[in-house]
């Protein structure tokens, strides 16, 4: 199994990776081809595949925004889990931002995804008590009423 960079070459395989795992949040516009297209091109360094046989069996999306780094759709095809492959992607995710200058890492996890979360409480990351996630879609056009 061997560890590399993502390239837009991967799309394919990588999306069908990510329907194959349950849990996984997808959505029509950034997890598009042209939206993955657009988030490796900002992070060229810091998104990894798992690669066995010549077929992707693992995927870590990461980036930053200068100072905080993110990470997104991690997963492992179901039949190559508990071999420590999310845990390298996390490692060369981690090493490659933290080559970037970046010192605090941050990602969501869906509440009813235990296995995630345990996978990420295993390696290190807390869950917070103290925030309220929100988000906003602006695809339309914006108007904030007061």
């Amino acid at each position: 199994m061997n560890i590399r960079t993502m390239t837009t070459a991967d799309y394919d395989a990588v999306y069908a990776l990510w329907l194959s795992c349950n849990g996984m949040g997808l959505n029509n516009l950034d997890d598009s081809r042209e939206g993955i297209e657009k988030f490796l091109n900002r992070n060229p360094e810091t998104c990894f595949v798992a690669v066995k046989d010549n077929k992707i069996i693992g995927v870590i999306i990461a980036g930053n925004d200068g100072r905080r780094g993110y990470i997104y759709h991690t997963a492992v095809k179901p039949e190559y889990r508990r071999q420590g492959i999310a845990k390298r992607l996390a490692e060369a995710a981690l090493n490659a931002l933290k080559n970037l200058g970046i010192n605090k890492v941050a990602l969501l996890v869906f509440e009813r995804n235990e296995t995630a979360n345990t996978f990420w409480e295993k390696i290190g990351f807390s869950a917070r008590e103290d925030v309220v996630y929100r988000n906003k879609a602006i695809s339309d056009i914006i108007r904030i009423d007061t």
